[in-house]
Parts: C-alpha cells; structure tokens; sequence
C-alpha cells in the first residue's frame, strides 16, 4: 500500500524572494491578502472587478500583486474610495468604486487588447424558479462556468406555493388559445405526482426491508430517493427549479450573447435579469453581450433543413448506438502512453505500435492503466488520441443527468413526444401503470395541439419520461469517466443502464484498453443506502469532533 507522508513532515522552505514592504504598507494592504509573507497568497475582501484588474495589469509588470496594489491601485485616485488605506473596502460606496473600477479595467484592455483578462474576475449568480428548459441552457456552458442545479432525486415536487404547483407560467402559452389546456395538463402531472409518491414510497420500503446496519434517517433518504427516482420522469420540463452558478467574466459574456440569442422567451427575458445583475458587479466583463445576429442568423438558415421525425431511430430500436469511431485509436493511444517516455516521434510510435503483438499491446495497456485503486485515479491524457461518437434515443431524465458531463461534446434535438415514453417498471408493480400511462398521453396529446402553434413553448409541457435524441462524441478519457461515475452504485437506473451500454460499446471496439474501464454492471434495490450510510457515518465522526472542541 502507497503511504503518502504526513503533513507535518512536508519540507518548509523559505520563500527565495520576499516582498520588499514596509510596516506602514503591510497594515495598509493586510486586509487583502491571506499572507504577506508567502509566494503564495489568497486576494481577500476586494470586488471581483478589482482582482481582475489587478492580475491584467500584474502580467505585465515585473512587480508582484502587493506592490502592484499599493503603487498602481491604492495611491490611484480614480479609486482612492475603492480601497480605503489599511481598512476593507466600503460597501456602502460599492456602485461607485464598481464604476471607478471599470475605468481603470477599460484602460487597461484597451493597453493590452487582450479579452482573456475578463476570465479573472468570478462572480456567484443564482437564478432561480427558472423552467428546466431555461436550466437547460444554463448548464450547456463548458469552460468557464460552474453550475448546480436543485435535484429532482432529493427535493420533492408535492408542494404547492400560494396554492399552486411550481411550474413555469408561459406568458406565449396563457395569452394563447391553448391557455387552458396548458395549465389543467400541468396541474394533472404534478397532482399525480404528489399523490402517488407516498404509495410508491410505501411500495419501496415493503420490498427492500430497512438493514438492521442502517439508521432510521439513512433508510427514509434512500426509500425517498427511490421514489423520488421513480416518478421524476413525471415531470415536465415547464418544472420550475433554481440554478447556482460559478463563472468568470468572459464566460458569463457569451452565455448572455446565447440567451438573448434563444428562441426561447424565458430564455431573452433571463438573458435582460442576469446582464442586468452582473452590470452591478463586473460591468466592464458583460458590457459587450448582445444579441448575435450571426446566432440568430445561423438558426433560421438550418431550419430550412429540418427534417420530418422519423421514429426512434434508423437502425433498429437500440436507445444508444455507436455511430462513428477510429479503428486506429488503439495504437494511437498506445503510442501516445510511450510518448512522453521517449525521443521518438508520434508517428514512429504509431508505427512501431501498430507491428506489435495482441499480447504485446495488452501489456502496454496493463502497465498504464491497472495501477488505478478507483475512478478518482484519473487515466493519463493518453486516452484523449482517439474519440467515440454516441446517438442516444432516451428519456429527458437520462439526458439531464448525462448533460452534466459538460467538457465533451454533446448536441440535443427538441423535446417532443413524438418517440415515446419509458414507464418505471415498479409503477407495474404497485397496479399504477395503467394510470401512469393514461397521464403520459394526455401530456402527449396537449403537446401535439400546442406544437401545431408555439412549437418551441410546446416543450415545457413534455414530462421528463418522453425520449429525446442527443449525440454525445468523447474522447476515451472523458468516457473512463463518464461510465465510471455514472454506472456507480448510488446512480439512477436509468443511467446506470446508459453507461454500461457505453462501456459495452466501446470494450466490442477496443478491448485491450475499455476492460480497464471500473464500471459497475451490477443492479441494486436501494441505491442509496449506502451513501446514506457513509453520511451517517461522518455525521457521527463530526458531532465527536465537535463534542471534543466545545
């Protein structure tokens, strides 16, 4: 077993230059830095539009960020009253400073004309009692922005807030003729739900009996999740939820330049809230989002090629295929593990790779990938040399939950009802079935007389259980981690299922390097239980160690 050496034995150097800073300036700048001393240190108590400007202007000096502070930023008068000598910023004056800041940003971007400067300065948004299509796009964005949205598993959807459920009020669809239709389809969706969840709860805890191992809280988490697992698929995409978002400058601009572009009204009316709210912060960084008539443009010249709906897919019934793959991606990864071991070049490797023995390359994939204990050793960039393309016909759950894998590439078509709806197999058990179904195609006939007149509004009425069809195209890397941390024993069925399928796909193609793939292909009752156990476990490890400190 690797044993990694203990904290207190880490090696403590001193740092080889120190910040020539006299004791009147180390109390003037102490607020704004975690340490004086170190070469590494935290920027504390400034606006994020002051530490963005600070880091531009610090790539292109030779002083370091403190003395920059003091010399450029502090003694500047433009914003003397942005950062007060010795004390933290004023909030009181914060629209102000903002406004000084930006000036002094506008000079500086127009000194280096360098756009990448807007990536150092982030901000915490949360929009919230948003459709899940609005959600959709908010969470489509790859770099540059952290997002998590309020979960489906874990927070129910019974309630109901100054007497009505939490779905989206379309404004095109209540000022329509379908206004009607709309809203009693809706409210027969999430009736439905909160009235079936106690019995399919109860269904649950009758089939999988509470471990004499598990706690009373642990047991109620996983049976609720359960539930919550089987009857989300309930839920349309008009669900109203609240997304907390992470993001820099420069990412936030382009996400407003594609929601004001959308087609979607909840999407340009969110686009106009959250520029707005940003001007108030880091206005220099969204100044520039806009509408884009290239967006705009492109959209309408594809619709011309829509083509009518075909049915489930052109190649059978299977819910994933492999569409497109490189039969050379094998050796190509192989010569790429020896890569950074060698003076070879790359199509030398890929060459001398490519006379080897099946034997031989199962060797050089064992010596780079069996050393992993679990999914958190992450496989070398190795795996990036060859790519596998995926067409998914599945339910809208599978695809919100698969979205999330955000760093590959992924392309969905518009949510109908067209392919059909998966039925959880419990509801067959518990004689809800037949009940189930009936709501689904009420929800599918509602949709198909919407369509006829708002056919992007048509979507929020279509319930997550209807399948859709999406390409995922990703590297080998990214599918190591894809399946590992999707077929994991706490995950959804459903998903579960997908990843597997992957793996499958990929292990027909490249068996000596996918069998190195830790995926889990086994079933479980109550995926939960576990993790609940775990938590349980750290609760009680918490209450001691705070026992013992009080």
């Amino acid at each position: 077993m690797l044993l990694l050496p203990k904290q207190s034995c880490a090696i403590v150097e001193e740092p080889i230059f120190k910040e020539n800073l006299s004791e009147k300036e180390k109390e003037i700048i102490r607020p704004y830095f975690s340490s004086l001393e170190k070469n590494t240190f935290v920027l504390t108590n400034l606006p994020e539009v002051i530490k963005g400007t600070l880091f531009s202007r610090y790539s292109r000096s030779d002083k370091g960020a403190r003395r920059l502070l003091l010399d450029e930023f502090i003694t500047n008068k433009e914003i003397a009253d942005v950062i007060g000598a010795g004390s933290p910023i004023n909030h009181a004056n914060a629209s102000l400073a903002i406004n000084k800041a930006e000036d002094f940003y506008q000079r500086v971007l127009v000194g280096y004309g360098d756009d990448s400067v807007a990536e150092l300065a982030g901000v915490h948004l949360a929009c919230e009692n948003i459709s899940s299509l609005a959600a959709d796009m908010l969470t489509d964005s790859r770099i540059g922005i952290s997002p998590l949205e309020k979960s489906a598993r874990y927070i129910l959807f019974d309630k109901k807030v100054d007497g009505k459920y939490l779905w989206y009020r379309s404004k095109a669809i209540l000022s329509s003729r379908h206004s009607q239709l709309y809203e009693e389809t809706m409210e027969l969706l999430f009736s439905s739900y909160s009235k079936w969840l106690p019995i399919v709860q109860a269904h649950v805890k009758s089939v999988t009996p509470k471990d004499p191992t598990a706690t009373d809280r642990a047991y109620e988490s996983a049976t609720r999740a359960k539930a919550c697992d089987i009857l989300k698929n309930l839920l349309p995409a008009g669900r109203l939820t609240n997304v907390g978002l992470y993001g820099n400058g420069r990412a936030f601009e382009y996400l407003l330049t594609k929601l004001h572009s959308s087609n979607l009204t909840e999407a340009q009316l969110l686009a106009e809230e959250i520029h707005e709210e940003l001007a108030k912060v880091i206005p220099a960084f969204v100044k520039r989002s806009k509408p884009s008539e290239y967006i705009m443009g492109l959209r309408e010249g594809m619709e011309s090629y829509r083509q009518p709906h075909a049915g489930a897919g052109s190649s059978g019934n299977e819910s994933i295929r492999l569409v497109d793959y490189d039969p050379e991606g094998e050796n190509k990864i192989l010569a790429a593990m020896i890569y950074p071991y060698s003076h070879s070049s790359l199509d030398d490797l890929i060459s001398k790779i490519s006379r080897m023995s099946n034997e031989e390359k199962k060797k050089l994939a064992s010596d780079y990938l069996s050393k992993r204990r679990n999914r958190r050793d992450k496989p070398g960039r190795a795996l990036e040399n060859t790519y596998y393309t995926f067409e998914l016909c599945a339910n809208y759950g599978i695809f919100r939950d698969l979205h999330r894998h955000r760093q590959l590439s992924q392309e969905k078509q518009a949510l109908t009802t067209n392919l059909g709806f998966d039925t959880p197999p419990e509801l067959a058990e518990i004689g809800l079935e037949k009940e189930f179904q009936e709501v689904m195609n009420k929800a599918r006939e509602a949709y198909t007389t919407i369509h006829a007149d708002l056919p992007t509004a048509a979507q929020y009425i279509v319930p997550r259980g209807f399948k859709m069809k999406w390409y995922m195209k990703m590297n080998l890397r990214e599918a190591f981690h894809v399946t590992e941390l999707r077929s994991s024993k706490q995950g959804h069925p459903d998903y579960r299922k997908a990843a597997q399928r992957i793996r499958n796909l990929i292990l027909e193609k490249h068996p000596a390097l996918a069998e190195y793939m830790q995926v889990d292909m086994n079933e479980y009752a109550l995926p939960r239980i576990e993790s609940e156990k775990r938590i349980d476990r750290k609760l009680e490890e918490l209450d001691k160690k705070t026992g013992a400190t009080q």
